[in-house]
């Protein structure tokens, strides 16, 4: 058991990159059906014939491919909504992605790039992605990442994503936040105690890390970061910023095209 306070509810969607597909999938199929019959039924109108339909069906499972073009297209299009989404609402509040003294931020604070990082430590797409934003940190001195912890993996009585949000945050007042952030993510199953072994591993005073971690400091922060989330239209983890537009992909690749084009245009 852990003293955390009560997790603020999550206002945005909560299921990783990852674990979307299958809905995507399922979606775009059943719509791909609907259209098929009403094209049937267009054809049949227009004199098309009453086999049409049967020759439509007959292709589409002779040709299986055309389903996962039709779903990669859906996918790609509702990718440019959410982006959107993002983009826009940064346009109408900049404040939302204003400095904030409390949150890990590594490279200098007049830097011309930005980059943003909304992430849980149970996130699958986090922790596959996360060795390669690290050494994209390390390879970028010019550029200033900020890292927005957070948690909204948690159901119920489970509340371990917050408690390692917390406990990466009270590592950051004692200075050890990357390393700890690094170990969180290397962990491939988080529990209270592995947390805290993992503080202790990386040097971190714990007894000061769990009085900062109840605080009512720690809790607005990371109610803070809900809110901006969410008035960000964030839909899960991660989700990256790059100066204000918000990344496709989760792919660092395509981070690191998107900070070379920042700083171009800088």
């Amino acid at each position: 058991m852990n003293d955390l306070p009560p997790a603020p509810a999550p206002e945005a969607e909560t299921t990783p990159p990852p674990a979307r597909r299958p809905v995507s999938l399922y979606l775009s199929t059943a719509a791909l059906a609907v259209s098929v019959i009403a094209l049937g039924f267009t054809a049949l109108s227009l004199g098309g014939g009453q086999d049409f339909g049967s020759r439509v069906r007959t292709y589409l499972i002779e040709n299986p491919q055309v389903l996962d073009e039709v779903i990669q297209a859906r996918e790609q299009q509702a990718e440019v909504v959410r982006v959107g989404s993002i983009d826009e609402a940064i346009r109408a509040n900049p404040a939302l992605l204003a400095a904030d003294p409390r949150d890990p931020a590594f490279g200098p604070a007049d830097a011309k790039v930005t980059v943003y990082e909304f992430f849980d430590y149970r996130c699958p797409g986090c922790k596959a992605v996360a060795g390669q934003f690290r050494a994209l940190v390390d390879a970028n001195p010019d550029v200033r990442f900020v890292f927005k912890d957070w948690p909204i993996l948690d159901r119920g009585d489970d509340t371990t994503s917050q408690y390692a949000a917390r406990a990466a945050l009270a590592a950051h007042q004692q200075g050890k936040y990357l390393p700890v952030y690094t170990a969180l993510m290397a962990e491939p199953s988080l529990t209270p105690e592995s947390i805290d072994a993992i503080l202790v591993s990386q040097g971190v005073d714990l007894a000061r890390a769990k009085a900062a971690m109840v605080s009512p400091e720690m809790t607005r922060h990371v109610t803070d970061i809900h809110t901006v989330a969410a008035g960000l239209s964030l839909h899960g983890t991660p989700s990256f910023i790059i100066n204000g537009k918000a990344s496709p992909s989760i792919d660092p690749a395509e981070v690191a095209r998107l900070i070379q084009a920042a700083r171009d245009k800088a």
